[in-house]
């Protein structure tokens, strides 16, 4: 129920901004004077004001999204000699890579995971699973830590942003030409939008936001490379790969992810294993990560 809310909620802020935004920008309409063309350059703006209002509404709102979805419980004051240790090395390993300070916490999950979230560098979260602390040794741990600050020192989180952003703009703009296109010839609409331009757009919106999403996906890889490699400069090579080996194990003894899916992307693992297409894969496969690293990536 709390997801389906947080859902909701999100959609009304996109709508509010969204809305208020164009309002302000003065576009009103997506057709020319005569109401038989596309005004482009108004379609444009429209599709751009929604597609990153989405985008960023969820980057903003995305440490608090985190917390409520996968129950994280902060560190503020350490109970434990493990909650002090967590707390100290990513103190260190943040004061290393150069950035703020994140919030720390732990989420009550079985399997081994970490995320890190936020909207800039300065403001971010960094947790753990409780299964990962339980099962990985310290040096091992200490490398995953240093893989998810990389992410928040690379910038990932607003990246990404930015590309769905961009993704999101382009698919509602050629859908709209498709559908007004097909709702002229076919349907022979002269004026206006009839029922064949909203019925070919919803269509041409799922096609192309199925494709662009291997674009997205792509980033998404290829940003796993690159915290791989600041795990192992910030911490250690060594105890990098052992984690990386440590994840493939679980994965290959049938260890699934019980994080949402909206936070699946930014967990070291995305607990898929080898059953998800390449192209549509938010991580690569952990074998060429810890290939990668072995041969110096």
């Amino acid at each position: 129920m709390l997801r389906v809310g947080l859902f909701l909620l999100t959609n009304i802020g996109v709508l509010v901004v969204a809305s208020i935004t164009l309002n302000l920008l003065g576009v009103g309409h997506i057709l020319d004077e005569s109401g038989s063309g596309l005004n482009l350059t108004s379609l444009l703006i429209f599709c751009a004001v929604f597609g990153f209002s989405g985008s960023f509404i969820s980057l903003f709102l995305s440490k608090f999204i985190a917390k409520k979805t996968t129950g994280v419980q902060l560190i503020d004051t350490p109970r434990t000699a493990e909650q002090q240790w967590l707390l100290d090395t990513v103190t260190e390993l943040a004061q290393k890579a150069g950035i703020g300070m994140p919030e720390v916490g732990i989420f009550p999950a079985p399997e081994a995971n970490a995320f890190a979230t936020g909207w800039n560098r300065n403001n971010s979260l960094v947790a753990v699973s409780a299964g990962l602390l339980q099962r990985f040794d310290r040096e091992e741990a200490r490398a995953v830590l240093a893989h998810e600050i990389g992410h928040v020192a690379n910038g990932d989180m607003v990246t990404l942003s930015l590309i769905q952003g961009v993704v999101n703009t382009f698919v509602m703009f050629f859908a709209r030409i498709i559908g007004h296109t097909v709702d002229r010839v076919i349907f022979k609409t002269e004026r206006g939008l009839g029922i064949g331009y909203y019925i070919v757009t919803f269509v041409a919106e799922i096609v192309l936001a199925f494709l662009a999403s291997m674009i997205v996906m792509a980033f998404s890889r290829y940003r796993e490379f690159r915290a791989d490699h600041a795990g192992a400069t910030l911490a250690s090579r060594a105890g990098m790969i052992r984690a990386l080996q440590r994840l493939q194990a679980e994965t290959q003894a049938g260890a699934q992810s019980s994080m949402p899916s909206s936070m699946k992307a930014f967990g070291i693992s995305s607990g898929f294993g080898q059953n998800m297409a390449k192209l549509f894969a938010s991580h690569p496969p952990l074998e060429e990560r810890i290939r990668a690293l072995q041969q110096g990536g």
